[in-house]
């Protein structure tokens, strides 16, 4: 077994799909419209499908809003300097949520930032 994606719903597929692309630094797998049932899904992330997982972004063409809830955490990203990385992500216009700096009761290097429905994105220091 292992784990193939997460689905996000978003309320603009363009604007997702730059963001997490031109931000982010993934890539546009695929993406295919499904006229009958309203949607349309894309697939981002750092590698091939086959041996990564990835981020699917549903877009369903009559909901342009969602409420975040309470269950849903964050996503997070492994990034060799997260000081830097927030930086360059913020030089590019991705919102910072909060500053890099150790975790809370911790010594891990973190930061959030936040996609353009309001998704946090954890970005963790690596270990090495």
């Amino acid at each position: 077994m292992r784990l193939l994606h997460t689905m996000l719903r978003v309320g603009d597929l363009d604007r997702s799909i730059a963001f997490y692309c031109d931000i982010l630094g993934m890539q546009l797998l695929r993406r295919k419209n499904y006229p009958e049932g309203r949607f349309t899904l894309a697939f981002v992330g750092y590698g091939d499908e086959a041996r990564n997982t990835v981020l699917e972004l549903t877009y369903n063409w009559d909901q342009h809003e969602y409420e975040l809830g309470t269950g849903f955490g964050h996503i997070a990203i492994e990034v060799d300097d997260v000081y830097k990385a927030a930086e360059a992500i913020r030089a590019k216009g991705g919102k910072i949520i909060r500053e890099p700096g150790p975790m809370n009761a911790g010594t891990t290097i973190i930061a959030f930032i936040a996609d353009p429905d309001g998704y946090p994105i954890e970005l963790i220091g690596a270990r090495r």
